[in-house]
């Protein structure tokens, strides 16, 4: 009899674990894993809800010439970089591993986004960043190369980034010079934080914006199946 049961058991997992597999499968480390809020957080004045730290609203002009602000990024997903053109060092790897965020989800057709900032405003006019962005052939409609009130961009960098601890007033002898990718989700809450000069680095951010997206799309078909 135990025998019996021994060998209804083992059938039993052979049969069911083609199914667990592929449930596993499909829906990968989205099952599992959540990914963190990153910087200071409050709770709100009804006691229970989180208030986590956000992007601050932004207003600077692209490549090409164009105004661009946080509500063109509302409802996207981003990854956030600061760089300059003349850069020799850091800036062409991690150009280079933009170049991957880009090809990994042109297929999301404007979801995913990129928005690379100068820390060197005088010189990387709107000219200049538009021969750089041909130059490393990024997609206009998907990556945005701005410029603008060097106080402003290196503000944002401080305090919405979060990208540089140490602080300054923006002035001429102020200057940020980071390798660091910034993921954003589309309510403007920073979810990583990633050396873009590291593959392996950017192999998890290439990651995480996938879990991103499913966890907005769980979100969505939740909220459907409850209007329905």
């Amino acid at each position: 009899m135990k025998k019996r049961s021994t060998v209804l058991i083992i059938l039993l997992f052979i049969l069911t674990f083609p199914s667990v597999l592929y449930v596993i499968l499909a829906t990968g480390k989205t099952n599992f894993i959540h990914l963190p809020y990153i910087g200071e957080r409050s709770v709100a004045t009804n006691g229970k809800d989180t208030i986590y730290h956000a992007v601050a609203p932004f207003s600077f002009i692209n490549q090409d010439g164009k105004m661009v602000t946080d509500k063109d990024y509302e409802g996207k997903i981003y990854v956030a970089d600061y760089f300059f053109t003349t850069c020799k060092t850091i800036c062409p790897k991690m150009a280079t591993e933009l170049l991957r965020v880009q090809e990994k989800f042109e297929y999301t057709k404007g979801l995913v986004k990129i928005l690379s900032h100068t820390v060197d405003p005088e010189d990387d006019s709107v000219p200049v960043l538009k021969a750089y962005a041909d130059m490393i052939h990024a997609d206009n409609g998907m990556w945005d190369f701005v410029t603008g009130d060097k106080k402003q961009l290196y503000d944002m960098a401080r305090d919405s980034y979060l990208v540089n601890a140490m602080q300054g007033d923006g002035g001429k002898d102020d200057f940020i010079h980071s390798e660091l990718f910034v993921l954003v989700d589309k309510e403007k809450h920073i979810r990583g934080i990633y050396d873009g000069t590291d593959i392996k680095a950017v192999n998890d951010l290439l990651d995480d914006i996938k879990v991103l997206i499913a966890e907005y799309t769980i979100k969505e078909n939740k909220n459907k199946k409850s209007d329905e």
